[in-house]
């Protein structure tokens, strides 16, 4: 689809006022306001929080979205011009402030008029953006009978003016002599001035159009007379450029601080699509804050914006286009968070929910990635959602001047820190880019002074980038009484509390001095921090100092002792001192500082000394022992590793693998067997030899072994022994024989027998005697065990031994057992 110019300014329109704030819950009759609008069925929504203080919340502002419903508009133009002006109301970030919505064209006949008031101006509170969400809907429907084609920008700006300057007395401004708060237009077209065919401005078409602009020129004089900006945004190629920088500059020049890009100036887009984004932006310059862009997504998706740790205030906005899209909000910590009501310190206020626009908006955000969740009914997910958020940091300042009560003409020390509402110190110096700090000091006998603080390294400051910004003025000679500081913080979307500091002018050199110290830590809760404090006592009398804490960060536990000290007379003293951080101290850099009062002088402040403290989570059991632990295991390792290896090592001493058994008999090999891997296991081999009828003896496996098996083992020590079939065993070395029954056995290959085993017989004869078991019956002599011929009951058995030069042993055993 096509969206064509003035649609666009219409969208605009709508933005801003969604920028202003939720609309009320609907009921079940429908909007408030507007007669059978559609219902949304809806849980009790809880009761609105308090509004905020003054001094605690964002400055209000008042702010007219004026909107071009000319007819060189296109509808789809007009569409969008009413979604970005409900943008801007419902995304206010202050309740205080107020909204209207002015549509305009001109007036060329009887019965016509060049403005429409559609939204009065209304506090945007829960139940005002409600009212502001129906009525800007009014913008996409224009009344040709009574409004006329052209662009009366006179017209237009002399109605916004009137509406933000006729209600002088407004809620909360603090009465007479007080400023009220910042008047600003925001004014969307995609034209030019055009009264050719409007009556009031001359009798024919070209000197209407002179009259027209000398009016334009006399209307913005009125606005700036009246302290009203003008922020004129054009969007399409018929767009008179040199008329919205007239607009932008002939209105009040003033602006909401010193940072460059607050000053009204005009801005120009190609097309309607880009309305919305850049009417956020230019009303985010306008009132000091911040615009961040999240992510865009057809629903269902989950889309994301982020919020930086600064943000003290916020509104997240959602152009959903279509109504039917329901939306779910989700806070960094993964956490659905309540459309009304107060949530783990925070307070939230959704509006716009039956409406192309939705806005929740955020009291004391948590910072990181919000996600929102978007779901719509079949046929209501083809366009794209875009989320955006308006912050503001509205910061905490804690203020030591040094000395605490100075003498006129005397050169004192300024020392700021800032926080956040929510407690957050500020150790960041990215969050403070282009931060500017300045000080204003008035009081009794001499003008306001004005001099500027900074967080360079240079001297008065200690030290650059710790985000505690120093400066030092000299009281004028003229200071006679009361002294009043305020600090004021400049920076995008930054803005300060302004919060005073009072102090006296001290009449001559003071009695009682002091210097006070903090030591700089990192502790866990229920630690402490050290501290000293050095008085100086010229007096005759001693005095009572207290010490006290101040500016603390919300939900910190401090404890400072001793709470008073006595200071003796005409002495210097030492008092060491220690604030303790309680249990339930939220982790973070703490803020605030410690004072010393001389109650002994009127509750005098002496000094104050800013806190730099973290406090940070306790170790865990395994973060204190994981040194022993991880050492205790090494040892473990290194001991089972060495017993393991000597458990291996003796395996394999034992392990007969690859050992060779031969069956001899009167030196003649009969048979051999080897002994294969894992047929030795604990580093034992069983066998038998068979002797079948008419065949040699063979050597067998016999798996698992058994009372009639032979048994051959290997020691630890890699000793070989044999036990022969009911025998006991004996030890046997490789390549020696042994007697078997009626065979000889020699053990070859594996691993050699360990040197100082049994000895050999003199003349270096080593002989291996088996006994074999006795048995009973008679047989041929062939069997392992059997007797002679004709001898039953006996057998007969042959050990032959070796001499040390191989021949037989001629005394080796033969004979009968």
């Amino acid at each position: 689809m096509q969206w064509t110019h003035k649609g666009s300014a219409l969208l605009l329109a709508g933005a801003l006022l969604a920028l202003a704030g939720p609309p009320a819950a609907t009921t079940a009759a429908g909007a408030p306001g507007v007669s059978g609008a559609r219902a949304v069925p809806r849980t009790a929504p809880a009761a609105p929080a308090a509004p905020a203080d003054p001094v605690e919340g964002p400055d209000p502002l008042d702010f007219a979205v004026v909107v071009d419903q000319s007819a060189s508009l296109a509808d789809e133009d007009l569409a969008r011009e009413t979604e970005a002006a409900a943008l801007l109301v419902q995304g206010e970030i202050s309740e205080r402030s107020r909204a209207a919505v002015i549509g305009f064209g001109s007036s060329e006949k009887r019965g016509q008029s060049p403005v429409r008031d559609l939204c009065q101006l209304t506090v945007a509170d829960a139940a005002g953006r409600e009212r502001l969400s129906d009525c800007v809907q009014e913008l996409g429907r224009r009344d040709t009978a009574r409004m006329g084609p052209g662009t009366d920008f006179p017209a237009a700006i002399r109605q916004a003016v009137t509406r933000l300057t006729q209600a002088a007395a407004r809620p909360g401004t603090g009465g007479a002599g007080k400023p009220g708060p910042p008047k600003v237009v925001f004014l969307l077209t995609d034209g030019k001035l055009d009264v050719a065919d409007s009556p009031e401005y001359g009798t024919d078409r070209e000197s209407r159009q002179s009259n027209g602009a000398k009016r334009l020129v006399e209307e913005l004089a009125r606005a700036r007379a009246a302290g009203v900006q003008i922020w004129p945004l054009g969007f399409g190629g018929e767009i008179d450029r040199a008329s919205l920088t007239t607009m932008a500059e002939g209105g009040y020049r003033g602006a909401c601080s010193e940072i460059p890009g607050s000053v009204p100036r005009m801005r120009v887009v190609d097309t309607s699509a880009e309305i919305d984004k850049a009417l956020q932006e230019t009303f985010a310059a306008a009132r000091c804050a911040r615009i961040a862009h999240g992510t865009v997504g057809k629903p269902p998706a989950d889309l994301t914006v982020t919020i930086p740790p600064i943000a003290t205030d916020g509104s997240l906005t959602v152009a959903k286009h279509d109504p039917e899209v329901q939306v779910t909000y989700y806070d960094p910590a993964g956490r659905k968070v309540p459309v009304r009501g107060e949530f783990d310190g925070s307070s939230f206020e959704v509006s716009g929910q039956n409406g192309p626009v939705e806005a929740l908006r955020v009291k004391n955000p948590l910072p990181g990635a919000w996600r929102v969740h978007i779901e719509a009914p079949p046929g209501h997910g083809g366009r794209e959602v875009a989320v955006r958020a308006l912050w503001q940091g509205r910061l905490r300042s804690a203020v030591v001047l040094d000395p605490a009560s100075p003498r006129a003409g005397e050169k004192v020390k300024v020392e700021v820190q800032m926080q956040t509402r929510r407690g957050v110190v500020i150790t960041d110096p990215r969050q403070l880019a282009d931060l500017s700090v300045a000080a204003d000091l008035s009081g009794e006998g001499f003008e306001p002074v004005t001099f500027r603080l900074a967080d360079d390294g240079k001297a008065p400051d200690a030290k650059a980038g710790d985000v505690r910004f120093t400066g030092t003025l000299t009281v004028p000679a003229g200071a006679t009484g009361a002294l009043e500081l305020v600090t004021r913080m400049e920076a995008p979307g930054i803005t300060s509390d302004r919060r005073p500091l009072h102090a006296v002018v001290a009449q001559g050199a003071p009695l009682v001095t002091a210097a006070l110290t903090v030591d700089s830590d990192t502790v866990h809760p229920g630690a402490t921090v050290r501290g000293t404090l050095d008085v100086t006592n010229n007096d005759s009398v001693p005095h009572t100092l207290r010490l006290a804490l101040a500016d603390q960060t919300p939900g910190a536990e401090l404890v400072v002792g001793p709470a008073t000290v006595t200071a003796p007379p005409n002495a210097g003293t030492r008092f060491p001192f220690t604030v303790t951080v309680g249990k339930g101290t939220p982790y973070g850099a703490l803020g605030g500082q410690v004072t010393v009062v001389d109650t002994s002088d009127g509750d005098r402040t002496l000094r104050g000394a800013l806190l730099n403290v973290r406090v940070v989570e306790p170790p865990t059991w395994w973060e204190v022992w994981w040194k022993a632990v991880v050492g205790g295991a090494v040892l473990v390792l290194l001991a089972g590793t060495f017993v393991g290896i000597r458990l291996l090592f003796r395996r394999r001493r034992r392990d007969l693998t690859g050992v060779t058994l031969e069956l001899c008999q009167e030196g003649r090999s009969l048979d051999s067997l080897t002994v294969r891997r894992d047929q030795s296991p604990g580093g034992v081999f069983a066998f038998t030899v068979d002797e079948p009828y008419g065949a040699p003896p063979t050597l067998r496996r016999v798996p698992g072994g058994g009372s009639s098996a032979h048994v051959l083992r290997r020691t630890g020590a890699g000793e070989l022994l044999l036990r022969p079939r009911g025998g006991a065993q004996v030890p046997v070395r490789t390549g020696e024989p042994a007697g078997l029954g009626d065979h000889e056995l020699v053990v070859r290959g594996g691993r050699p027998a360990p040197s100082g085993g049994r000895p050999a017989p003199a003349g270096g004869r080593r002989t291996s005697w088996i006994r074999p078991p006795r048995r009973t019956g008679g047989g041929s002599g062939g069997g392992s065990a059997g007797g002679g011929a004709g001898d039953p009951g006996t057998g007969s058995g042959r050990l032959t031994g070796t001499g040390s030069d191989g021949s037989p042993d001629a005394n080796a055993y033969d004979g009968n057992f």
